[in-house]
């Protein structure tokens, strides 16, 4: 297969976003990229009888945000050219009628957007009173029949959550990060907005989550501990709190509540792998929830005990299913392999020691014949973790000819709560970057990397790391490729549009720019462009409202006066990440010449 042909295969790979359950059970609806040049929403019956139908058309991508009982009514969201300022939609599925129910802007951030259940109003979370932007979060109420919003509750900072309504109707679940951006808490506010009341709290600097479990007014919670991750049951009318696991052994990443009132689901990382856990929170009862030869997210309970879950393996590419708990069969609802015809590259686990003793995991992908050279592709996140799934870029490198490394790196998620919050001890562009660069060390120690032939690239979190390594790293990595990534942190902290990515900042960072100066001056490649030796292909989005282009702004400037040579490929219609089918093909097709003429 030629290279374009290769580029134009995975550049349309059909990518899941948002899967959504209707309240009746009977529908799940979710967005497929790559397919279409735009991220569209499709819609399947959740008993496989119906092969998936596309319902949208958008010269932007579209997100499932929430289905109406009957899933006859979807609420969606939109932004121009992706930059995150979402507008949202009610569509009607008989008449595919696109009902816009909030106003066009390009100044706030809203999440969530979920439907009452006579479907009346819709519920979510924004930082805009009247039309008019405003600090912190407040969840509204929108009366789609008068158009009238109604503030149920503030928040005094930012929250990137969705609301949750109680399966009763009564009541709105909703977070806030009101002590320190390190921790938060959990609220409800009646759907009235009477009865605004914490209800659990782990500590300042500790996060906890929870989800409605069933009809009876309980919460399943997730709190953090300094060691690990806690699962408990909470009763929201008296406050009482009962801990059913509580193991500074078991990596708890994300529980899912069950319908029936007395299901879970536990996700639980073991040695970089998902293997989820089935809880009776009455018994304390758990059962492993796996496949042999994939990974299973699950996502909702339907009604009956059966849930939706995600399939995914980079050996077979991803899937939402519908399993049956007991005997684990399965129903196959999405049915991407008819949309992508290519073949897959396995990834292998592939461990080493970092230069401080700390053990690192990552996947390993190796191409047929000799490798052209090495790949370091990073996630972004950094809270985030790779695992053994199919990234496009990935598999388009490796079927080039490359060989690709994906680290998880400390900060990861996925590995327990110590190695996540390890990467605040010296904030970012410290030891996680050593991670990195020692992997690429252990694959040229053992003959799979070769030196003059290293690359590094990765979006977000992964596109600074690829500015680190191309200036701290110069005499290890001949190319990098930075997409949407910060090159000065203090720039990066100002010009960001995200009030929560400021709060994030502060997080990791341990301060904002003022207050800890000399931390913001180290993590930032800015200060280090004159060590770089190696080739260099700057990408962006000039709609990103996370990572300011104004990054890339000033790295173009800065490399032009020190007459340091560069590529630089931006895109008008995207934001955060190339997303839109035509933009991929074109940047896959970039990389590959890229790093072909960095090796030879």
């Amino acid at each position: 297969m030629s290279i374009d042909d290769l580029a134009r295969g995975w550049a349309r790979y059909p990518i899941l976003w948002s899967p959504r359950v209707s309240g009746d059970g009977k529908w799940l609806a979710w967005t497929w990229t790559g397919i279409t040049e735009t991220g569209e929403v499709w819609i399947a019956p959740t008993d496989g009888s119906l092969a998936p139908e596309r319902l949208t058309q958008g010269k932007d991508h579209f997100y499932v945000r929430s289905l109406s009982q009957d899933g006859s009514k979807l609420i969606l969201a939109q932004s121009i050219g992706s930059n995150e300022h979402d507008r949202l939609f009610r569509l009607d599925r008989s008449s595919r009628v696109l009902e816009a129910l909030t106003p066009l802007q390009s100044t706030s951030y809203v999440f969530g957007g979920a439907l009452t259940e006579d479907g009346g109003s819709v519920v979510y979370t924004a930082d805009l009173e009247n039309g008019q932007p405003v600090e912190g979060s407040r969840i509204q109420l929108l009366d789609l029949a008068t158009g009238r919003t109604h503030v149920l509750a503030h928040a005094k900072s930012f929250y990137d959550l969705e609301p949750e309504i109680s399966p009763d109707g009564d009541l709105v679940l909703y977070g806030s990060y009101d002590t320190d951006p390190n921790g938060n808490q959990m609220w409800v506010v009646g759907i009235d907005g009477n009865g605004n009341r914490a209800v659990l709290n782990a500590g300042a600097r500790f996060k906890t989550r929870a989800h409605w479990l069933g009809k009876g007014g309980r919460l399943l919670v997730q709190a953090e501990t300094e060691t690990h991750e806690r699962v408990g049951l909470l009763d929201v009318e008296t406050g009482a709190l009962r801990w059913l696991i509580d193991d500074p052994r078991r990596n708890i990443d994300a529980v899912v509540a069950g319908q029936d009132g007395r299901s879970a689901m536990i996700l639980e990382y073991q040695d970089g792998r998902l293997m989820a856990k089935w809880l009776d929170v009455e018994t304390g009862l758990e059962q492993l929830f796996t496949l042999p030869e994939a990974s299973l997210k699950p996502i909702a309970q339907l009604p009956g005990g059966d849930w939706i879950c995600e399939r995914y393996s980079s050996a077979r590419g991803h899937d939402l299913v519908r399993i049956e708990p007991v005997t684990m069969r399965l129903t196959n609802l999405t049915r991407s392999s008819e949309h992508f015809h290519g073949g897959y590259h396995p990834a292998r686990d592939f461990r080493w020691t970092s230069s401080d003793g700390q053990s690192i995991q990552g996947w390993l992908y190796e191409p047929q014949g000799e490798s052209r050279g090495l790949v370091v592709n990073v996630h972004g996140g950094p809270t985030w973790h790779s695992e053994d799934w199919v990234m496009p870029f990935i598999q388009f490198m490796v079927g080039a000819g490359f060989t690709v490394l994906d680290p998880n790196y400390r900060g990861s998620t996925g590995f327990g709560r110590p190695f996540r919050e390890a990467i605040k001890k010296e904030g970012w562009g410290g030891a996680e970057q050593d991670d990195i660069r020692t992997g690429i060390e252990v694959l040229i120690e053992a003959g799979k990397a070769e030196r003059g032939k290293i690359g590094v690239m990765g979006l977000s979190y992964g596109g600074y790391s690829s500015w680190i390594a191309i200036t701290r790293f110069a005499d290890l990595v001949d190319a990098a490729v930075p997409i949407c990534g910060m090159y000065a942190l203090d720039i990066d902290y100002h010009a960001t549009e995200m009030p929560h990515g400021r709060a994030y900042s502060i997080e990791m960072m341990g301060g904002t720019p003022e207050e800890v100066p000399d931390r913001y001056f180290r993590a930032s490649p800015q200060n280090f462009i004159k060590n770089i030796k190696g080739r260099l292909l700057i990408v962006h989005g000039l709609a990103d409202s996370n990572v300011s282009p104004e990054n890339t702004r000033v790295a173009c400037r800065d490399l032009l006066a020190a007459k340091i040579p560069f590529d630089l490929m931006t895109f008008d219609d995207e934001g955060h990440g190339i997303y839109k089918a035509g933009n991929r093909e074109k940047l896959l097709l970039r990389i590959e010449r890229f790093f072909s003429k960095a090796f030879k």
